[in-house]
C-alpha cells in the first residue's frame, strides 16, 4: 500500500508561461501579473490531480509497506529515483544501492540476480524520485490555461458538476 506523496522539492518551471497566460486571457497590464503567476500553480496542480501525473519537474517522497509496492510506482512519470530507503531487521535505516533494481516506465524491478532485503515488520520502504514530464502535451496545456482562464474569470464557487471542455481536453491524459 501507498501512502500520499509529499513534495520534498517543488517545481522550479511551470509547463505554461505567463506570456501564454496572458495572452489566452487577453491581459496586457502588468496589474494582475502576480496573481496570474499564482493561478498557473493552482490550475497546474488541478490537472495533476485529474491526470493522476506531475507535469512539472520536482522531487517527490513516497511511503510504501512492502517491496511488493514497487512493481507499480503511486507517482507518475517518474524520470529518477534518488533512493530507496528501508529500515533491516535489525532496525538500522538502510539504503538499497542502485545495482539491485531499475526504473522501468511506472515500476522498479529487480536486476538479473539480484534479491530484495528484509525490512523491519511494520517499518515502511521511503522512495525519494524526481518525477514529472518535461515538455506537456499540448492539449493538457490548453486545459492548464483553460482552468486557469476560469478560475481568473470566476473568483468565487460554481456549479461544475457539467462536462466541460477542461474534461475533454483532458480524459485521454489520465493515468491509473
Amino acid at each position: 500500500m501507498w501512502y500520499p506523496a509529499k513534495i520534498t522539492t517543488p517545481a522550479e518551471a511551470e509547463p505554461v508561461t505567463l506570456v501564454e497566460v496572458k495572452r489566452h486571457v487577453r491581459v496586457d497590464s502588468t496589474d494582475d501579473d502576480d496573481y496570474l503567476t499564482s493561478l498557473i500553480s493552482v490550475a497546474r496542480n488541478h490537472v495533476e490531480k485529474y491526470c493522476s501525473a506531475y507535469l512539472a519537474t520536482q522531487t517527490v517522497e513516497v511511503k510504501a509497506e512492502d517491496w511488493w509496492d514497487m512493481a507499480h510506482l503511486s507517482v507518475y512519470p517518474v524520470q529518477s529515483i534518488t533512493t530507496i530507503a528501508y529500515v533491516d531487521t535489525n532496525g538500522d535505516a538502510q539504503t538499497l544501492p542502485d545495482t539491485v533494481y531499475e526504473l522501468r516506465d511506472a515500476g522498479i524491478v529487480l536486476k538479473y540476480g539480484q534479491v530484495l532485503p528484509p525490512t523491519q515488520p511494520g517499518s515502511l520502504i521511503t522512495l525519494t524520485a524526481v518525477v514529472g514530464v518535461t515538455d506537456a502535451q499540448p492539449a493538457v496545456k490548453h486545459a492548464i490555461l483553460v482552468r486557469l482562464a476560469d478560475l481568473y474569470e470566476t473568483r468565487e464557487s460554481e456549479d461544475d458538476s457539467k462536462w466541460t471542455s477542461f474534461d475533454s481536453l483532458l480524459s485521454n491524459h489520465r493515468y491509473y
